[in-house]
């Protein structure tokens, strides 16, 4: 490996959630190789922090940045991942994998060298073996894509006073500098993982929970209130969605029963919006993807919680700082838009394809008025 390694000026890392506890050595090796780091969403809590390395995720909750540093490598360094989605991996590159467990190997993408091992042993044992890469090349123009990529996300992630609906984005960037330092953070499936990825920031404290193996809907609030009565005195934050929220409701509840005082942040949109999204990429206009959704706030006071909502930007700050200091349990729902959309970190023929046919579809069945309300939430800011 560290002949292989040596030789290449060009070197990608893709790390994973294997990599916890290895932060140290694989910052080390990012130096010592001039290598990007792309980390999986599970991995982001391990990796992003305190790493000049990092250049974001790839795959469907990513962003060009990372799409663009695997892309571009020559050698691959799969560490502690096991990365699904392998349409954004390369086709060309020298592909090496580190992991513990040896059936991972080569599951998703071809693979030339494979190791068996755990991330920081292996990695401590390669480490003297490596020469320092002279060639910042590679590097520097990836943190430049990372950037550029994070500046973007950013400037999405805005409000406009009085106006509706929320952009979600929004909503996840202010209860990120609202939390606290050591915050627990679940997110349900769908966008809710989505604007996690994006918006929450890891310190090396903060931990991010979710269905990210089996992407199971309603896992935020069940996992949150796991996490709040193992861990009493740490904040905990459910990120769910009106879907998920609404097929595990009984457990509000489980959050008075066990006095458990878990924050529930519901962005509450009205639909299954992430199944929607997968429909228009394919061309396939909406269908049963519609919520008819509760009064999530009043639900919650009648079980107990502090219950609160959201319907303009000017009230996401001050709603979320009250539910943060309540001493107890508590629910915000946030009206957010419906037709947000996520946009992946390539966008293939068929699913421009996919869209235009979906747009057409839209207009001819008479539902022109979602063509409207997609380019004023997206273009339009």
């Amino acid at each position: 490996m560290a002949s292989l390694l040596n030789g290449s000026t060009k070197t990608t890392i893709l790390a994973g959630a294997g990599c916890a506890g290895a932060h140290a050595e694989l910052v080390e090796l990012a130096a010592r190789l001039n290598a990007p780091i792309v980390h999986a969403v599970r991995g982001k809590e391990f990796i992003e922090y305190d790493n000049p390395y990092d250049v974001g995720m790839t795959g469907l909750l990513g962003f060009s940045s990372g799409y663009r540093a695997m892309m571009t490598c020559d050698l691959l360094l799969m560490i502690g991942t096991d990365f699904p989605y392998q349409q954004f991996f390369p086709k060309d590159a020298t592909v090496v994998q580190i992991d513990i467990r040896g059936e991972q190997l080569g599951r998703r993408t071809k693979v030339d060298y494979g190791f068996v091992g755990d991330a920081k042993t292996t990695l401590q044992a390669l480490l003297p073996k490596l020469t320092q890469n002279q060639d910042d090349w590679h590097l520097k123009t990836s943190r430049e894509n990372y950037q550029e990529a994070r500046r973007d996300l950013d400037e999405l992630a805005t409000a406009v006073s009085g106006k509706k609906p929320i952009h979600p984005h929004y909503v996840v960037r202010v209860l990120d500098a609202l939390a606290a330092e050591d915050a627990i953070f679940t997110c349900d499936v769908g966008t809710p993982t989505i604007w996690a990825a994006r918006y929450l920031t890891m310190n090396g404290k903060r931990r991010l929970l979710g269905s990210f193996n089996h992407g199971s809907m309603a896992n935020a609030l069940p996992q949150a209130i796991g996490a709040q009565v193992s861990h009493s005195g740490c904040q905990v934050i459910s990120l769910s969605g009106d879907g998920g929220l609404a097929m595990l409701m009984g457990d509000l509840l489980s959050l008075c029963q066990l006095r458990a005082p878990v924050k529930i942040i519901v962005f509450k949109n009205e639909s299954l919006a992430f199944v929607e999204l997968e429909m228009k990429a394919a061309g396939i206009v909406d269908f049963g993807t519609d919520l008819r959704n509760p009064n999530f706030a009043k639900l919650a006071e009648a079980a107990g919680l502090l219950g609160l909502t959201a319907e303009t930007p000017d009230q996401v700050p001050p709603m979320i700082e009250q539910a943060l200091q309540h001493d107890g349990p508590a629910l915000i729902e946030i009206l957010v838009s419906r037709q947000e959309l996520s946009m992946p970190p390539t966008i293939t023929f068929e699913q421009v394809k996919g869209f235009g046919i979906f747009a057409l579809r839209a207009v001819l069945n008479g539902h022109g008025d979602e063509i409207i309300d997609l380019a004023k939430v997206n273009l339009i800011r």
